[in-house]
């Protein structure tokens, strides 16, 4: 099951209380203070790991805390430091705090880390001076956890165009095929090669008129695509569901400029899909959005013109890098 949103709570350590003590001295009723000071709590640590893909881990469990500090004792004994308290989750993971909505941490790769509880610090024991104090009480939070997937390449298309045939085409990735829309309900992601140049593709599920809106949860969809660097726009050019090729590939760019505007800019590459059929053939020659736009034509189901695709796809990228 492919999770990327969850509510969470999180309590660092208390410190552990000074101790007030003193040495036994003969012939005097109080000796010299050596009370120890109280151990420091221990924090909550939230860190991004390549081998975690979902935020399926907080459906069952919801509440993290790290261990308290050990009490300081006499003989100038400082008490143990409390155990962090360390999260994993997956990169491209923002945190949110949940009383406000304000974005603590963004981790965008693997090996990232941010101590999102402080634990408190311990009490100081008694000495010349003062006096022994009390442990400082661990910070606690509620945080909403919200995965953006982190991949080169997003797929994108309405219903039924085709996007996981051709996920399945270019990749090792395996996800449901069948003859009729919203097969796909959850993104997927895959890694395609050319050569010794590899990439990530992420398959979102098919977006409807009103996604940006959240019609068809096509918000919490189109929010995976935002950290790609390249845009597939898979278009049925076979009309097999009764919608205009043309105006599917304009409704749908138009959704992505009403979600965001850096959305709405980025790169794409237009691909034609199911050409296999006469229909697309006939649609295709019709189909004109921009004399400069290069528009690749392919059969997922049959694979034909797969190869010329991802060519094209690992070249953008390749350029892209050399911009950065």
């Amino acid at each position: 099951m492919f999770v990327d949103e969850a509510t969470i709570s999180v309590k660092a350590g208390n410190g552990g209380n000074g101790c007030r003590s003193f040495e036994r001295m003969r012939g005097k009723r109080y000796g010299r203070p050596n009370g120890g000071d109280g151990g420091r709590g221990g924090n909550v640590v939230i860190a991004a790991d390549n081998n975690k893909q979902t935020l399926i881990q907080f459906r069952y469990k919801k509440h993290f805390v790290a261990t308290s500090g050990l009490h300081g004792s006499s003989n100038n004994k400082h008490g143990r430091n409390g155990q962090d308290c360390l999260i994993q989750v997956p990169p491209g993971t923002i945190i949110r705090d949940a009383d406000t909505g304000r974005i603590l941490r963004d981790l965008c790769t693997s090996g990232e880390r941010v101590v999102i509880a402080r634990g408190g610090a311990g009490g100081k024991g008694n000495s010349v001076g003062h006096d022994a104090c009390a442990g400082e009480i661990g910070e606690e939070k509620t945080i909403i956890l919200e995965l953006k997937l982190v991949a080169d390449v997003g797929i994108i298309g309405y219903p039924n165009a085709g996007k996981s045939t051709l996920l399945s085409k270019i990749s090792s990735a395996r996800p449901r095929i069948a003859d009729f829309p919203f097969t796909t309900k959850n993104p997927m992601l895959g890694v395609a090669r050319v050569g010794s140049f590899s990439f990530v593709v992420a398959d979102i599920p098919g977006l409807i008129e009103g996604a940006h809106k959240g019609r068809g949860l096509g918000d919490r969809f189109l929010r995976h695509i935002e950290r790609t660097r390249l845009l597939l726009h898979l278009v049925d050019m076979a009309a097999v569901d009764g919608r205009d090729p043309k105006e599917s590939y304009l409704s749908l760019n138009e959704e992505l400029k009403l979600y965001s505007t850096l959305l709405g800019e980025k790169k794409q590459i237009v691909v034609a899909n199911k050409m296999d059929l006469p229909r697309a053939q006939e649609l295709f020659r019709t189909f004109r959005i921009d004399d400069a736009l290069k528009i690749f034509a392919i059969s997922a189901l049959t694979g034909k013109g797969i190869k010329t695709l991802l060519k094209g796809i690992a070249a953008e990228l390749r350029a892209s890098e050399d911009q950065i």
